[in-house]
This record gives C-alpha cells, sequence and structure tokens, in this order.
C-alpha cells in the first residue's frame, strides 16, 4: 500500500439514532442545521435507521415544516448562500430520502405536557424504526432557554442512557453572558447531564481549515520547530463580517461583539494556534490541551481591549445604515460591534509573544483568518540591504471566504541587481481535492453522531475564557463609550490600530 493511499479511511458508521431539534421552526435550524443534514444525506453518512423530529411553538404539521425547509434550501443553493457550499439545485432524491424521516411536535418548551409527548413520541418512533434509544437533542433556540430544556428533558426521563443506548444534548453558543452566569448555566446543566453528554457546538472548529491548524501543527515535520517564541513575532486572529446584524438586533443589543465571538470562535482559534501537542489524537487529550492555553493567558487589561460601534457607510457601493439605525437596536445604543484586543500566554512556548484579535461587523470584506509573523533575519549578509528593509515572512491560514494556507517570504528578483521581493506559496482547499470544503456543521452534526467531542469545548475551557474577558466585560459595563467610532465598509476604529502601532507592528488589511 503506498503512502498515500494508507492516509484515505473511511469515516466511521453512525449508529441508529433520533435527531429532535428544539427551535426547529427557527433561522438557526433552516440556515445551518439542515443544510448540513441534507449534505450527509447526500454524503450517505446518516445514520441507515434514522428519525428527524422537529419541536418549536409554532403551529404547523410534519409537511409544512418539511415544505418550509425545503423552499429555503432551494433559495440559498440558487443564491450560493451559507450552506449552499455545492453550486447546484437540491438533490430532490436525497430531499425525500430526508424528509421520510421527518416528523415535528408543536409545544412550548417551558411545558412539562411537550416533554411527556415528545417521550411518547420517541418510543414510538425506536419501536418502528430500530433507533436503539439513542437520541441527540439540539437545542437552536435562545440562550434563556437551555438550561430550562435541559431540566425539562431530565425531568421527562429523555436523559437515562440505559445499557449501550447513549443521550446526548447540543448547545449552541453564546454559552453564557458572562463567568458569573457560565458558571450558572454549567451548574444547571451538568446537574441533569454528565459532562461527556453535553456538546457545546462551535461550528468555526468544524471548518477544515481550522482543523487542519493541527495537521499542519502536527502532521508535518516542517512547522513545529519553528512554533515557538524564538522564531514568532506575534499573531494576528481577524474575524471580520460584512453583514450588520440583519434582523438580530434585539439579541444582539443584549450581546454584542464581545460576548457573541470572542470567549468562543476567536479563542478557540487561538487555543488550536497556541496549544502544546496532545498525547493522542482523542476528544480528551486535545481538549485538556486546549484549557491548558485559556488558563495560561492573563485577565485581559482594559487598556488592551478597544470596542467600536458602526456608523453609515457604503460596502460594495452600497448605502448601509449605522447600527443605531437597524431594526430593534436603540437610537442610543453603546453596544459594541467591533473588539480588538491584545493578550498574552504565560508559558514557556509563548511567553512575550502577543495575539492581537479582532472581530467586527459592516467590515470592508468578510475574512476570517490567522496570521503569523516570524521574525526578522539576525542580520544583513546581502550587500546594500538591509535586513529592515526585507519583506516580513508570514504564514497566513485562510478560513473563510476561501480555505488555504500561503507562506510569504522573500526571494531574489531576477537580474544583475541583488534585490528582493516578497513572494507567496498558496495552498486553496478546492483548487487542491476539487471540491469544496464544509461549511462545519456537517462534521460537527456527524461527530455527535458518533461520539467524538474533539471539536467541541468543555466547561472548564469556557469558564477560563470568561475569566480572561470579565474584566474587560466589567470595565465597559462602567463607562460609555464615545460611539459610532468607524465607518460601515471600513477596517475598524483607529484606536484598534494604535494596539499595534505602539510596539511597532501593524494590522495586515483587511
Amino acid at each position: 500500500m503506498s503512502g498515500d493511499s494508507a492516509t484515505h479511511r473511511a469515516p466511521p458508521v453512525a449508529p441508529p439514532c433520533a435527531m429532535v431539534i428544539f427551535g426547529a421552526a427557527g433561522d438557526l435550524t433552516k440556515r445551518l442545521v439542515m443544510p448540513a443534514l441534507y449534505n450527509l444525506c447526500c454524503s450517505g453518512l446518516l445514520p441507515e435507521n434514522f428519525a428527524l423530529v422537529g419541536v418549536d411553538l409554532v403551529q404547523q404539521d410534519k409537511d409544512a415544516w418539511a415544505q418550509n425547509l425545503h423552499d429555503f434550501l432551494v433559495s440559498t443553493r440558487k443564491k450560493g448562500g451559507e450552506g449552499a457550499d455545492q453550486d447546484h439545485a437540491v438533490d430532490e432524491t436525497a430531499w425525500g430520502r430526508l424528509a421520510a424521516t421527518m416528523s415535528y411536535l408543536s409545544g412550548d418548551f417551558s411545558s412539562e405536557d411537550t416533554f411527556e409527548r415528545l417521550s411518547d413520541h420517541l418510543e414510538k418512533l425506536d419501536h418502528e424504526k430500530g433507533l436503539g434509544k439513542n437520541v441527540l437533542f439540539y437545542l437552536a433556540v435562545a440562550e434563556r432557554f437551555f438550561g430550562s430544556t435541559v431540566e425539562g428533558l431530565g425531568r421527562a426521563g429523555l436523559t437515562v442512557q440505559e445499557g449501550e443506548s447513549w443521550r446526548r444534548v447540543v448547545i449552541e453558543k453564546p454559552f453564557g453572558h458572562d463567568l458569573a452566569s457560565a458558571i450558572a448555566l454549567d451548574k444547571q446543566v451538568l446537574s441533569v447531564l454528565s459532562e461527556d453528554q453535553v456538546y457545546r457546538i462551535d461550528h468555526f472548529l468544524g471548518k477544515e481549515t481550522v482543523q487542519n491548524i493541527m495537521a499542519l501543527r502536527f502532521a508535518n515535520g516542517l512547522f513545529e520547530p519553528v512554533w515557538n517564541r524564538d522564531r514568532i513575532d506575534h499573531v494576528q486572529i481577524t474575524v471580520a463580517e460584512t453583514v450588520g446584524v440583519e434582523q438580530r438586533g434585539s439579541f444582539y443589543e443584549h450581546t454584542g461583539a464581545l460576548r457573541d465571538m470572542v470567549p468562543n470562535h476567536v479563542f478557540q482559534l487561538l487555543a488550536m494556534t497556541a496549544m502544546e501537542p496532545p498525547s493522542a489524537f482523542d476528544a480528551e487529550a486535545i481538549r485538556a490541551k486546549k484549557a491548558e492555553v485559556f488558563t495560561s493567558m492573563h485577565a485581559l487589561a482594559p487598556d488592551n481591549a478597544v470596542r467600536g460601534q458602526y456608523a453609515a457607510g457604503e460596502l460594495g457601493g452600497d448605502p448601509v445604515p449605522a447600527y443605531r439605525d437597524e431594526a430593534h437596536v436603540s437610537p442610543t445604543s453603546v453596544t459594541e460591534t467591533f473588539v480588538a484586543m491584545k493578550v498574552m500566554i504565560d508559558n514557556w512556548r509563548w511567553a512575550g509573544v502577543p495575539f492581537y484579535l479582532r472581530t467586527g461587523k459592516r467590515m470592508s470584506k468578510r475574512k476570517t483568518e490567522i496570521a503569523i509573523r516570524f521574525k526578522q533575519a539576525p542580520f544583513a549578509m546581502f550587500r546594500n540591504t538591509r535586513v529592515d528593509v526585507l519583506g516580513d515572512n508570514w504564514l497566513i491560514i485562510s478560513i473563510q471566504p476561501e480555505e488555504g494556507i500561503r507562506l510569504q517570504f522573500n526571494a531574489k528578483k531576477p537580474g544583475p541587481m541583488l534585490t528582493f521581493e516578497r513572494v507567496s506559496m498558496n495552498f486553496n482547499y478546492d483548487d487542491w481535492f476539487k471540491q469544496a470544503p464544509s461549511t462545519g456543521y456537517e462534521t460537527l452534526i456527524f461527530d455527535c453522531f458518533i461520539g467524538d467531542a474533539t471539536l467541541f469545548q468543555r466547561a472548564d475551557q469556557l469558564e477560563a475564557a470568561w475569566r480572561v474577558v470579565q474584566p474587560v466585560v466589567d470595565n465597559w459595563a462602567l463607562h460609555d463609550a464615545s460611539f459610532p467610532n468607524y465607518a460601515a465598509g471600513s477596517a475598524g476604529p483607529e484606536e484598534a490600530n494604535h494596539l499595534l502601532e505602539r510596539e511597532g507592528r501593524f494590522w495586515l488589511p483587511i
């Protein structure tokens, strides 16, 4: 067997199970969960014996639910929207197979009757389809319902695992509003479930390039020897969005960019970049190393954090409103739509290496990337060329919209003169593998089916992450900001540049 073929393995087979979606008529289910299930169905990765149950307050029957989801899937594929990586029409045969597994229950999440009817329905499905009493509960609901929904499942006996059967619960972000609420929510959830039953999902971690960070570091002998304070000057992590708050103004008013993005998405990218090598490629070993990153981080000082809020501006030549003019947003809102910060990690590998993080809405481009700047050569050995005028060496891991990796370094330009130019070596997923990477949710939902928690957050990770940002959360609550302070369609507030400029560095362009 060749070395290349030995790396290709068939995926594990997902066991029979039911999947119950709370919030089945909501936006998250339409935009992300159902497209992922459809893609898994097209790939033949759904369990052979499978039942999909929707639960929502909306009064409708199974056929209406399925039709609404189908129509939305068709429309997003025509537009090439999120969850529409394959640029073609819906495969109606595959959709028919998925729709045949669907059933729907109307009910209030706060009502005991809803959980009792769900219990009876699951028992009936298990008898009819041979599901092995395995159930995945997906909480695609607002954060305020997380704890009470888990308690409702517990009171109805729906979280009990008998023999070889399993019961798992997927919880979406945000997991807590601050450190105290995150601890309280953990206590509430873990009073019903064991930690290995809880799957705290972050769809960024399902993206191919994010998973490839570990492959890049630990499956190659090239990068890990220089992945440390001796060779790296600093790291930049950017999560920039062109969208505003759309129809989520009331949600965003109580959340803001820091709570919405930093303790989960942004810090998870940081942890994958900074973690020590695990002893084994399994869930507990990897999650333990990621937790170590957060416990090694300084509590964030307010002078190392910048917040912003977008004013009116232009994107793609079209005018867009200010945040304060968005629907369901206060005209005097002081909610931040942008945050930038400098964090430090107190361990042997990263001592003295700053990590600069930024995320914001209504930015000039949609871009998520990790950029690692290496230190300059120690001295100039080339005539008439100072070392400080040579281009910087960067390793840039692009996560969206394109997924790939590029390495920037200096090369001599052709000709008799000894002059240099920065050049780039590029790897793009769709060029090399001839297929678009998944949205992330397919990988994560499949991992829930097979019980692989590697890409999911553990309670101690989240609590440690909140401890890092809590001083800034408290400081910003006491001091109003001068908003708005950046135009929609820009790279964010000027103050964010000062975080780096005061130390002789600069942000890469968005």
